[in-house]
């Protein structure tokens, strides 16, 4: 089974990237990859719970994250991100991993292919 990691860095609302990004996780699922998405730098806003997207002219895509979730999608976050964007632990949403730096390398070292929003 092919590895494939897509990297989110663009927050969740302004342009198309998460959504996109989002799409391509769902596609590597139906096509059966062993598929991880990482959120890092504004990305890892898609993390946070409770979103509120309103005046965007948005869809909420956290319901979107946590289909991909449900679907056995593997969600990893930048620590150090997450602190860059001052959010806590406990606003991240339940289930997606918190990683170093190192830890994501690992990752993407890994992978086949890698996909980058």
């Amino acid at each position: 089974m092919s590895k494939v990691v897509v990297i989110l860095r663009k927050p969740p609302y302004g342009d198309i990237s998460a959504a996109e990004a989002l799409r391509h996780v769902m596609g590597g699922i139906d096509a059966e990859l062993d598929i991880c998405l990482i959120l890092l730098d504004g990305g890892v806003l898609l993390a946070k719970k409770g979103q509120d997207q309103s005046g965007s002219g948005f869809t909420n895509l956290e319901k979107t994250l946590q289909v991909c979730m449900n679907m056995e999608a593997k969600v990893y976050a930048d620590q150090s991100s997450i602190k860059e964007q001052n959010l806590e632990m406990e606003d991240i949403i339940d289930g997606i991993k918190i990683l170093n730096s190192s830890e994501i390398s690992e990752i993407v070292k890994t992978s086949e292919k890698t996909f980058i929003f």
